[in-house]
């Protein structure tokens, strides 16, 4: 099979992750997660038509972005979850989370087609099972769902909506749930797959209409598509080893858009991620993924 890959955005990103494809903009946003450290936008959006991009500053590391169907969007901050205004800027505070745990951020989050916000944390240190899976429901209210996790990454669902995958990249694993849409619970977690074997870390993830599920490697530099019984059915090389996260998109929602981080400046308490002195060449860029020929699924927006 013939596919192409592109660089369509070199930013830089310190921390590029959480892609959305907006199919009633036609766009793409994603985060900057530490960006702010740095002095860079925290929140990216750019229209594949024409090229054009724009972006917000804030004073928050961000973990994770939804659009919300009454316009501007809900942040996954630090600290707690926001509402944003791309307007004025405005950030308003929804609910705190883990206030009396300094080390514990939310990361990676998703929303459900019933309109809810799943949102998970980590570890500052990715050391400690001291975070926990959050729910934002359409009325503020804010469940916990999972607790001890080190570091969130991948929420995403089915095409049918009943099973829930989420994954702890320093516990090298990914489970998959039973969901209840209705409820927004879940249910009898079990192994989806593991990194034990591989060069990399779960990062970001998301489902095809087909019903599998593509993750992106992180340090591995490899996206991993596995069928639904958690059979590694393909990979795909990508230019730079520090891809963080994937959706697809585009017209036909047949193409993915990858994200990356410019370079690894800990290694935290542990020695999984080597510290880079250099960055690598391309790396904190956004990349397009053509010809593949498989479709995803639309990403729903936060309906409060």
């Amino acid at each position: 099979m013939n596919y192409s890959i592109e660089c369509v955005a070199s930013d830089s990103n310190e921390l590029g992750e959480g892609p959305i494809w907006d199919i009633a903009e036609q766009a793409l946003y994603w985060v900057d997660g530490v960006g702010r450290r740095v002095g860079r936008p925290s929140i990216w959006r750019l229209d594949p038509r024409t090229g054009e991009k724009r972006s917000w500053s804030l004073d928050h590391d961000v973990g994770a972005m939804a659009l919300r169907e009454q316009g501007g969007a809900i942040l996954a901050l630090d600290n707690g979850f926001y509402t944003f205004d791309f307007d004025t800027g405005k950030l308003e505070l929804i609910k705190a989370i883990d206030a009396d745990e300094p080390r514990s951020r939310l990361n990676d989050g998703k929303v459900d087609r019933r309109g809810r916000f799943l949102a998970g944390g980590m570890d500052d240190k990715e050391e400690l099972g001291l975070c926990g899976l959050w729910r934002l429901d359409p009325d503020f209210t804010v469940t916990q769902l999972e607790r001890g996790i080190i570091c969130s990454n991948g929420p995403c669902w089915s095409p049918d909506d009943r099973t829930f995958y989420f994954a702890d990249t320093f516990q090298q694993q990914m489970w998959a749930y039973d969901y209840d849409l209705a409820a927004g619970t879940l249910s009898n977690r079990r192994d989806f797959a593991n990194t034990k074997d591989e060069k990399g870390f779960f990062d970001g993830s998301t489902v095809d209409a087909e019903g599998c599920v593509w993750n992106a490697l992180v340090i591995g530099g490899e996206l991993i598509r596995y069928t639904p019984d958690g059979e590694v059915e393909r990979r795909i090389g990508m230019p730079v080893r520090n891809i963080t996260s994937l959706t697809f998109g585009g017209p036909n929602l047949d193409e993915i858009y990858v994200t990356s981080m410019a370079r690894v400046r800990h290694p935290a308490t542990h020695a999984h991620f080597a510290k880079q002195v250099r960055p690598q060449f391309g790396a904190g860029s956004l990349y397009r993924i053509r010809g593949l020929g498989i479709r995803g699924v639309p990403e729903p927006r936060f309906t409060g």
